[in-house]
């Protein structure tokens, strides 16, 4: 009598090769059920239907199958307990030494447009992780496997080991077996958790992060921090999903990077053909052109100094003609919704860059996580779309829709600019940038410095109220002629007056947009 392996799986990949090489080169009997038991017995293996083995009817449309003691008590079964094995033998169970079982796949149902609570329930597995958790629990006498990329090294082991698994590789097994129903239920406590909140950005009384490793990372921010790139999810998405066309690994700092790309660029209409250009999160140069070429040229120009080594996200497919002007300066890093054969033929000219391909740039997470000592952060992501519509124009001065239009490039720049984050751009390019400052006035400093005599005539976006008039005078003095900025100060009348005596223009948006 040969050993059982029970195959219960809704992913069938491998499953057929794995089970005749069970059987046929280790003398492994089958048990199986529903569609796995159907696939294995099409293929010509002998198989015993979980129905057969536990003399019970699969019941309620196949939502009991294998919740039976036979089942269980095989996979429980702890070999070195007298007792134990007494039960077992009194109740006619056999040992199970190797479960196969993966989940139905909720994440993707759920993932679907318009799928209904229905729908969602009956994609819940039930006696999946209940078989994955006994079996992940007596790893000491059994061997789980909850993937098909698990298949090749369980028969490895059984070929080094003369048809044994040793026992690190059982308590490995276990280990990802656990991860894997803590990360299902935890999308499926997601779920729930958000069904009736009164909007998409709720957040839920209890918050579950699961990952599973995508990629290894050479380091971290620093050399000496180590670091792991985790995919959310079943299915890769995002960046995991991303085409990359050549160029060396991506680190982790070009991931944060690409990241903080991607939003920036996501907030431009991609009939308008823009270019963002940014260094260690910030943008350094943001343009909006006629043409790809001529939004990348004036965002390059904005800043050509800070564009080397940068990260460039551009909102339509690359050309020829665009791929041309990327090679003829260091780049680290290139993300584009496409890429036409010429634009590739290019580009291999710089085969170091990392070229990417991802076809969405604007769909991204729904909330963003931070971890502090002993917790964590989460917070609805700041995907609010302002419009000119909704502002409040507080000056005598009105502006014209030229002015409105290039005052709403400016402010969507400096929404991803780190705060304090001043913004000074003209004909939709960037001039300045003064991010991440101590103080407001020491951003208004710096991203005027930068702009130069190119501030005359310009326009510029606060990311926050300014708390006294003097920002505004100084933005005069530069020969800036329209602000943008939340409002909300206690002495926003000192600023307005300011900026009425100075002839500006000066509009609020209502909305804040910190970016710590």
């Amino acid at each position: 009598m040969g050993r059982l392996a029970l195959l219960s799986v809704s992913d069938k990949i491998g499953i057929i090769d794995l089970a005749q090489q069970l059987v046929n080169k280790f003398d492994f009997e089958l048990i199986s059920s529903g569609g796995t038991a159907k696939t294995l017995q099409d293929a010509g293996l002998k198989v015993t239907k979980v129905s057969d083995y536990t003399g019970s009817p699969e019941i309620l449309g196949g939502r009991v199958k294998t919740l039976h003691p036979r089942i269980h008590g095989g996979i429980l079964g702890r070999r070195d307990f007298p007792q134990d094995g007494q039960d077992m033998e009194t109740n006619d169970i056999r040992p199970i030494d190797l479960v196969v079982v993966n989940l139905y796949p909720f994440e993707q149902t759920i993932a679907q447009p318009n799928v209904t609570v229905e729908q969602a329930i009956e994609k819940i597995d039930i006696g999946g992780p209940t078989l994955l958790r006994a079996a992940a629990k007596n790893y000491a006498h059994v061997t789980v496997l909850s993937n098909p990329k698990y298949y090749e090294g369980y028969l490895q082991e059984l070929t080094q080991n003369n048809g044994e698994v040793s026992l690190a590789f059982r308590q490995k097994m276990a280990g990802e077996t656990f991860a894997l129903t803590n990360s299902y239920d935890g999308a499926i406590a997601n779920y729930f958790m958000t069904l009736g909140s009164e909007t998409e950005s709720s957040l839920p009384s209890r918050f579950t992060v699961s990952g599973t490793q995508f990629q290894s990372l050479r380091y971290g921010e620093n050399p000496h921090q180590n670091a792991v790139w985790y995919q959310t999810g079943t299915q890769p998405s995002g960046w995991a999903a991303a085409t990359k066309l050549q160029g060396k690994e991506l680190s982790y700092n070009n991931l944060v990077d690409l990241e903080a790309a991607r939003r920036i660029i996501s907030e431009f209409d991609p009939k308008e053909p823009a270019v963002a250009i940014l260094k260690h999160t910030n943008p350094c140069g943001m343009a909006v052109g006629k043409t790809l070429t001529d939004a990348y040229e004036k965002a390059f120009n904005a800043d050509s100094i800070s564009a080397f080594g940068g990260i460039v996200a551009v909102n339509q497919p690359l050309d020829k003609e665009t791929a041309s002007q990327l090679t003829k300066t260091f780049l680290e890093c290139v993300v584009a919704p496409g890429c036409d054969e010429e634009a590739k033929a290019v580009l291999t000219a710089k085969s170091k860059v990392r070229v990417l391909l991802l076809p969405d740039l604007i769909s991204g997470p729904k909330q963003t996580v931070k971890a502090i000592a002993g917790g964590l952060l989460v917070q609805a992501s700041d995907d609010r779309m302002d419009s000119p519509e909704g502002w409040e124009i507080v000056t005598e001065k009105q502006p014209t829709p030229e002015q409105l239009a290039e005052l709403w490039f400016a402010w969507k720049v400096a929404k991803h600019v780190k705060s304090n984050a001043i913004v000074v751009t003209k004909n939709r390019t960037t001039l300045g940038i003064g991010a991440g400052q101590m103080n407001r006035v020491g951003a208004v400093k710096i991203a005027l410095e930068e702009a130069g005599n190119k501030a005359k005539g310009g326009f510029l976006a606060s990311d926050g109220f300014f708390p006294f008039d003097d920002s505004v005078r100084t933005a005069a003095t530069a020969g800036i002629e329209a602000i943008v900025q939340p409002g909300g100060s206690v002495r926003d009348k000192d600023s307005i007056a300011a900026a009425n005596e100075l002839g500006l223009v000066m509009v609020l948006t209502g909305t804040r947009h910190f970016l710590h």
